[in-house]
Parts: C-alpha cells; structure tokens; sequence
C-alpha cells in the first residue's frame, strides 16, 4: 500500500515538473521572438519606406503618404 503512495506522489512532481520545464520552454521562445522582431523592425520599416517611396515616384497622382 505504501508503494503505490510513493508512485502516485512521485507521479505528480514529476508532472509537475515537466509543466514547468513547458512553461520555462515557452517563455524562451516567445522572448526569442520579441528579440528578433526588435532585430528585424528597422530593417523591415526601412524596406517598406523605400517601396512606397519607389512607388509614390512613379506614380503620376499620388493622394497617399508614405509615413
């Protein structure tokens, strides 16, 4: 009787366990992701100022602004 307490309570921390090795998991990604998309902003915003700028040239009546 007393083994199959041991099991049940070892059975809970480790799943205990593995959900905070999941949340721990998660939170690196998503502070990946916020990393990179701070890395990559200007160059995108820049990428998208220079199209619109290319496209405002060319066109012949322009109503839109680029900003």
């Amino acid at each position: 009787m007393s083994s199959v307490l041991r099991r049940l309570a070892a059975s809970k921390e480790e799943r205990g366990a593995s959900a905070v090795e999941y949340g721990l998991l998660v939170a690196a990604i998503a502070a990946l992701i916020v990393v990179i998309v701070f890395a990559l902003g200007g160059i995108v915003k820049s990428v998208f100022s220079s199209t619109c700028q290319g496209l405002g040239n060319g066109a012949s009546v322009s109503t839109a602004s680029c900003s």
